[in-house]
């Protein structure tokens, strides 16, 4: 039986025995350590002149995922298309329409996603209608993709257009170039195989969501 000048001696050396074995099991569970780094969302759009917030989230040697907040670095290139600014969370904002690169960092790890900075475009038109190729020819048909009312005033694929081919037989390969007005354009050419005919829409994200699709639909002959 425990006499009252004992119990307190009891006490004290029980709480000394629960610190040391709280001490030992911290040391039996170390802290995760980070494996992994992602950038969220993963492919980022943003409109020109507006905002989009980022995050970085990790994943560690226990199986588990959470944001990293904390010694993180971000970047983006090229700063003429989007800019960013942030060290746990980040703030991307578009500058002008087009693709960058974001670049996260922490813990000697890098992640990275493209960012689509999405222009004003409400419509866009295709000029000329119609073209024609020759297989094995030199000259392609040149098609010019005018927005409104941009940015951008011009739609290709180099600057998050989407060039639309039916049939999507891979026989036309069609790549930026510049017109005679130095405008940028999509320059098509035709290989062996190709059908005789063709119809080339051009895509862009539209500002409000969803797509703006050009018009009129333009045709491309191949003899």
């Amino acid at each position: 039986m425990l006499t009252w000048r004992k119990l307190p001696l009891t006490l004290a050396f029980a709480g000394l025995v629960a610190l040391a074995f709280g001490a030992g099991c911290r040391g039996f569970f170390p802290k995760p350590v980070l494996q992994s780094i992602a950038i969220n969302p993963t492919a980022p759009q943003v409109n020109v002149g507006q905002t989009q917030n980022l995050q970085l989230f990790g994943t560690y040697d226990d199986g588990t995922r959470s944001q990293v907040t904390s010694g993180v670095g971000w970047s983006v290139a090229p700063t003429s298309v989007a800019t960013i600014t942030g060290t746990g969370s980040a703030t991307l904002t578009g500058v002008t329409s087009g693709s960058a690169t974001i670049t996260a960092s922490a813990q000697a790890l890098s992640a990275t996603a493209t960012a689509t900075v999405i222009g004003n475009v409400t419509s866009i038109t295709v000029s000329p209608t119609t073209g024609n190729v020759k297989i094995g020819g030199t000259t392609g048909a040149p098609f010019t993709f005018a927005a409104t009312p941009g940015p951008p005033a011009f739609i290709t694929a180099d600057n998050g257009g989407t060039l639309v081919i039916t049939p999507a037989d891979g026989k036309i390969t069609c790549t930026v170039s510049l017109d005679t007005s130095n405008n940028p354009d999509e320059l098509c050419t035709a290989i062996t195989g190709a059908a005789s005919s063709y119809t080339i829409v051009m895509t862009y994200p539209s500002p409000t969501g969803g797509t703006v699709t050009s018009t009129p639909t333009a045709t491309l002959t191949v003899n």
